[in-house]
């Protein structure tokens, strides 16, 4: 019998990803919900309209299923982070909430939850899972986000344990790639910087919030779903959290100097101090993923850049002009 994959945030970036990658297989029938955004076609793909947020619909999407792929979230960038704290907290939490009271009602064999990495202390090293203190001060300005996380980690840590529900929680680093938001007021660093870049003409001047100097872990998104894909295969814990990253940082100055060498464009770069930054450096140790499941990212960071302004060419272009003519 093929095996009911439903991807939750189907019409997101991770989402899409996820729910496309299950497609392909031959022995999974997926099904993926969206709700504000429009559902995209795909033959292969059920797709569902929900509110997480309300448990009659969460119950309804759920049934039947044998694995939840949570990947609908809402989120935005540095700008929202900064001005708008809580907007992460309330329907996170809220939906995730139900969605894991009903895998358990339903006795859904697996679930795998996105969480992130925005608990983890700056560092100058790659961090592990172990390296999170829930008794040290968090990072002020990802208070709210990163407790949130914390407590939706334990959430399925405590649904696992009554032993019906198998749990993955990701704490991901910055995944970038297709389908990613290219959009400057609630994309993350690299679609922005993308969104800015392909947006310019030769010698034009693009701007970079604060000095840049804050570095990231970045990762191709199809290296994400290929970890999804093998901790199907290989968890056999009721329980794991795994760092999924590359392993390495870049600081956000120079990724921009990046993406506009590999765009092959000529522009000058200028920083804006009166903007906000969040001045961290972080990267993570996937060593668990490696030992445990065999993982390991493929995809470099230059090659993921040209592969993710390739696919701009061909498809984000289009959707900005589209996007243009009915407004």
């Amino acid at each position: 019998m093929k095996k009911k994959v439903l991807v939750c945030g189907s019409t997101g970036f991770i989402g899409r990803n996820m729910a496309e990658f299950f497609s392909r297989n031959g022995d999974v029938v997926v099904s993926g919900t969206y709700y504000k955004s429009p559902p995209f076609k795909n033959k292969k793909i059920t797709m569902l309209k929900a509110n997480l947020t309300d448990a009659q619909d969460v119950d309804r999407v759920t049934r039947g299923v044998d694995i939840i792929i949570q990947a609908a979230a809402t989120t935005s960038g540095a700008k929202d982070i900064l001005n708008k704290p809580y907007y992460h907290v309330t329907d996170n939490a809220v939906m995730n909430s139900l969605i894991f009271r009903s895998a358990h009602e339903r006795k859904v064999p697996r679930v795998i939850f996105f969480s992130c990495s925005v608990m983890y202390p700056s560092s100058d090293i790659p961090v592990k899972e172990t390296d999170f203190d829930a008794g040290k001060a968090m990072y002020p300005k990802y208070f709210g986000v990163g407790w949130t996380k914390v407590y939706l980690e334990k959430m399925c840590e405590f649904y696992a344990s009554l032993g019906l529900t198998q749990y993955t929680v990701i704490r991901h680093s910055n995944i970038y790639g297709p389908y990613d938001k290219f959009d400057l007021e609630k994309s993350h660093v690299f679609g922005a910087t993308v969104a800015k870049t392909m947006a310019a003409n030769d010698h034009d001047e693009i701007v970079v919030w604060g000095k840049g100097d804050e570095e990231r872990d970045l990762l191709y998104v199809t290296d994400l779903v290929d970890f999804v894909d093998r901790v199907v295969d290989k968890q056999t814990s009721k329980f794991e959290i795994y760092n999924v990253g590359l392993g390495s940082s870049i600081s956000v100055c120079d990724l921009t100097k990046k993406i506009v060498e590999l765009s092959g464009k000529k522009l000058k770069i200028k920083y804006d101090l009166t903007k906000p930054g969040i001045k961290t450096k972080l990267c993570l140790d996937s060593t668990k993923a490696k030992l445990a499941l065999g993982w390991r990212p493929r995809v470099s960071l230059d090659a993921g850049i040209k592969k993710t302004i390739e696919w701009y060419r061909s498809h984000a272009e289009q959707t900005v002009a589209c996007n243009a003519i009915v407004a």
